[in-house]
């Protein structure tokens, strides 16, 4: 070690990582002409060799105490090099901060398996998780806006152009998704909400969808289902957007009319014209855990009212504890609770056919008697 590397005293350190020292004459040795390390130059007359030059600089400090590990030590290099870990492999819940594994995350329908928050999902997402396989068919779906007001906007670009940059990016031509489908082979019209698409917000060709699909659904005679997260009315579109409240009610009124069920499942956002038209108007109203569901949201009430809100303010549990809604269901347990509703809606409609048939039948004995 000592022909690698010269020991410092410790009183003297800081001399000796200044200070370059040179060898006593007393103290030198002939060169060896043999070694191979000096020059011609060290071995001409009057030439010291090598070993009695100067110092280059001070001796590393503690460097004998570094080893290689290991491979390395044997001087080999590492035959299976560790490859970086993949990016997506790990999610953080916004809700409880613990980091889930990613196909776990999503085999449980996107709810954490730690603390139970439901994230929240897109309208595909939500139709290939909850109906059977390959049993929706879209109607409808290339209706697109053609921005009325031609708004414009100078904190966004203009509506045509974000309309067009929300297609390109969610890959839809509209906030609704409308369509029939079969859950446990019970047949339904099926209308899911996707919030990616401009908050969900409601705009008058999102109106027209759902007008078409109840009038279908009338004439099919089956029960309507609509998944609702939405923002509230698309202010872009000004009064054609707050008609759809009034044209979406409406024809909500006439589908109860016909004696058929309309059953509304809020996720979390559900706020604003949304939430006061055709969303709160159905037969069963559910809703996942901790969905947040009021017209104006919690910050504005309080500025508003200059009161502080109570805790869990707008939740789904809180609307339930105040009788606002008929069920808080877990995503996993949503499926088994529509089929449920849909039997004894089915059941229900049935007898009632029987017994109206057999009205007819006594109605028509009656004038056969009476002729």
């Amino acid at each position: 070690m000592d022909k690698f590397f010269k020991r410092v005293p410790k009183g003297n350190a800081a001399e000796g990582n200044t200070e370059r020292t040179r060898p006593q004459p007393s103290q030198t040795t002939p060169p060896d002409s043999t070694d191979p390390n000096l020059n011609s130059a060290d071995l001409s007359d009057g030439a010291e060799p090598s070993a009695a030059r100067p110092s280059e600089g001070p001796a590393p400090k503690f460097a004998w105490s570094i080893k290689p590990q290991g491979e390395a030590k044997n001087g080999k290099t590492l035959a299976h090099p560790v490859k970086d870990i993949p990016d997506g492999l790990w999610i953080k819940c916004t809700h409880c901060k613990e980091l889930l594994y990613t196909k776990e995350f999503e085999n449980n329908k996107k709810v954490c398996h730690k603390c139970g928050h439901h994230f929240r999902l897109g309208a595909w997402e939500r139709i290939n998780s909850l109906v059977d396989e390959a049993s929706f068919a879209e109607i409808d779906s290339r209706l697109v806006t053609t921005d009325p007001l031609a708004f414009t906007s100078l904190a966004e670009p203009p509506y045509a152009q974000k309309s067009l940059e929300s297609r390109r990016k969610t890959g839809l031509n509209e906030a609704l998704i409308t369509g029939f489908a079969r859950l446990e082979e019970q047949p339904l019209g099926l209308a899911v909400c996707d919030f990616n698409y401009q908050g969900g917000s409601m705009g008058s060709v999102f109106g027209e969808k759902l007008v078409r699909l109840i009038e279908e659904c009338m004439a099919r005679r089956l029960p309507l289902l609509t998944i609702n997260a939405s923002g509230g009315a698309r202010m872009h579109e000004g009064m054609f957007s707050l008609m759809q409240m009034a044209k979406t009610t409406g024809a909500l009124a006439r589908l109860g009319e016909a004696g058929l069920p309309h059953i509304s499942v809020l996720t979390d956002p559900c706020t604003g014209g949304v939430i006061a038209s055709y969303a709160s108007v159905a037969d069963v109203l559910l809703a996942e855990p901790g969905a947040l569901i009021g017209f104006a949201g919690p910050r504005v009430i309080e500025q508003i009212t200059k009161q502080k809100l109570p805790p869990g303010f707008q939740t789904a549990e809180f609307l339930l504890e105040h009788g606002m809604i008929d069920r808080v269901v877990e995503r996993k347990e949503l499926r088994a609770t529509l089929v449920t509703l849909l039997r004894f809606y089915a059941q229900a409609a049935q007898q009632a056919a029987q017994s109206q048939a057999r009205e007819v039948r006594l109605l028509q004995r009656e004038v056969s008697y009476a002729g």
